[in-house]
């Protein structure tokens, strides 16, 4: 018997595959813990009207986050920091100060998690900053560091 999987089940399947499943263990197992249902052509053409709606969302995400990619390349964020002798910073600008100051800056939100810059800035200037906006694009944010007065 076809069935569609409405959810993971370990060793059988995953959410949204069609497989072959015994008829025993689809009408005592699945149907009855409502993992899955019969491929039947309406519960078919639903599924690949699901996947479809899915594919144009992901695809406008992509859009998206090209979008803001383009525009991060044209703006710069500037943040202010204590600093000693030779433009050293006491301590470091931390991505969470970056992502304050691009918020306050010019409205743009990006989680300070996606900032790949592990160890901070330590140093008064300039230092761009990689962004990873999706797992197909990827941005950069121009960091202009000033001291504090």
């Amino acid at each position: 018997m076809k069935v569609i999987f409405t959810q993971d089940v370990k060793g059988k399947g995953k959410k949204g595959e069609v497989k072959d499943v015994p008829v025993g263990y689809a009408q005592n197992f699945l149907f009855k813990k409502n993992v899955a249902v019969e491929a039947t052509p309406g519960n078919l053409k639903q599924l690949e009207l699901k996947n479809k709606r899915a594919e144009e969302e992901r695809e406008q995400e992509i859009e998206d986050a090209k979008a803001l990619a383009k525009r991060l390349e044209d703006i710069e964020v500037e943040v202010t920091a204590k600093s000693g002798e030779g433009g050293k910073l006491f301590g470091s600008v931390s991505t969470k100060q970056i992502a304050q100051a691009l918020q306050k800056q010019h409205d743009i939100k990006i989680d300070k998690r996606k900032m790949d810059l592990p160890n901070g800035i330590h140093a008064l200037g300039y230092t761009n900053v990689p962004v990873k906006l999706d797992k197909k694009v990827d941005g950069t944010i121009r960091v202009h560091t000033v001291e504090q007065k």
